[in-house]
């Protein structure tokens, strides 16, 4: 059911309204003083205030079809900032998870709140529902360092380009953090150390559905590192090739199966249009490392057997996995459902004491978010 649907029930509407209905809402002085409100408290959430101008003109005028158009609008106006978020096109660009949130009737479900009285959960249903949100919305209240402020700003901005609701399960990967996070029923269940790309190869974001768990893969190799490295050596050095695992088949550069394999003994199944996936690696040492940005783009794992098997709980045990990883024979094993990942980049995180830490910008994109909500202002 689409979150458009579910929050209209949750209003109390018996369907969709369209936004020529919304111009009949009942403005009266309680809803008025709400909206005032919420308008005064936007910078709270990082947002700027919208300029309210229209409405006080209007309601100097006694006009009372003048008043609901302005207050529709200001309404509208904030509650998209809610949603969305301010940032331009040119801010945004590079941030590939898909919003179905842009699709939400938001006259439809602004006349329903406004005819029930629940103008304020109507604004607090709009707010990123991530606990995340959350902690970073209180520490941006307390903080005086602007440098702190500005940096908090801009995830929260970034956390308004994300859905509202992540869903109940899912994998969220922070390639700032160089962490991925498993949720359960909307618990946190788990969290694994995590490699991306290199500032020169740098981990994407966007977002897909795991569909399973391939076991023992063969590594199909980028034409990038074809280029790069693997076609010479397949050339120059056929025995050292084939040492590595590394053929030349049906028109095509790949990697045998194996603990050597590039993309050790897990990959996840995750289609995708940038060919970046969640696996397993040989270099385990590189986990120990702070800073964690070593591959061309893809995301390798720590304990990736285990974290395979968690990702598979239900549908094989730990043991089952383990029987198939020592068998050689690359295996894809579904999952019992479509699980959500989304691979996003937050560089202001939870310190877990309900603080804030602040992450090195390695990929340096805090800086193409302006504070000056130019989208919006």
């Amino acid at each position: 059911m689409k979150r458009a649907v579910l929050a209209m029930v949750a209003f109390g509407l018996c369907g969709i309204v369209s936004p020529a209905q919304a111009q009949t809402g009942d403005w009266g002085a309680a809803n008025l003083a709400v909206l005032k409100r919420w308008v005064a408290m936007a910078p709270m959430d990082a947002l700027p205030a919208p300029s309210d101008s229209a409405l006080k003109k209007a309601e100097a005028s006694g006009d009372q079809a003048a008043i609901t158009s302005a207050a529709d609008d200001l309404a509208l106006r904030l509650a998209r900032m809610h949603l969305l978020g301010c940032a331009t096109a040119a801010e945004r660009k590079g941030w590939n998870i898909e919003d179905s949130d842009k699709a939400m009737d938001l006259p439809g479900l602004l006349k329903g709140s406004l005819q029930a009285g629940t103008l304020d959960a109507f604004f607090v249903s709009l707010r990123p529902r991530d606990p995340e949100y959350a902690v970073l919305q209180s520490a941006y209240a307390s903080e005086t360092d602007e440098k702190t402020r500005a940096a908090i700003s801009r995830n929260m901005e970034r956390w308004r380009w994300m859905p509202i609701s992540l869903g109940a399960d899912h994998v969220l990967v922070n390639a700032a953090a160089f962490e991925a996070g498993l949720w359960r029923e909307g618990r946190k269940v788990g969290t694994w150390k995590v490699i991306v790309g290199k500032t020169s190869t740098p981990t994407p974001v966007f977002n897909t559905v795991i569909t399973g768990v391939n076991l023992n893969p063969w590594w199909e190799i980028p034409a990038s590192i074809v280029r790069e490295s693997v076609g010479a050596l397949v050339r120059r050095s056929p025995s050292t090739a084939r040492a590595r695992g590394y053929v030349w088949e049906g028109g095509r550069y790949r990697q045998k199966p194996g603990p050597t394999n590039s993309l050790g003994q897990m990959k996840l199944v995750m289609p995708n249009r940038y060919s970046v996936y969640m696996h397993d690696t040989p270099s385990k040492n590189l986990f120990e490392r702070d800073v964690r940005a070593f591959s061309h783009g893809c995301i390798r794992t720590g304990d990736a057997i285990g974290y395979a098997a968690t990702l598979l709980e239900g549908v094989k045990t730990r043991e089952e996995v383990d029987a198939i990883v020592a068998s050689g024979k690359s295996t894809v094993v579904d999952l019992s459902r479509p699980l959500p990942i989304y691979i996003a980049y937050f560089t202001a995180v939870s310190d877990g004491q309900g603080g804030v830490k602040i992450l090195p910008d390695v990929y340096g994109r805090d800086t193409r978010i302006s504070t000056s909500h130019g989208g919006c202002v």
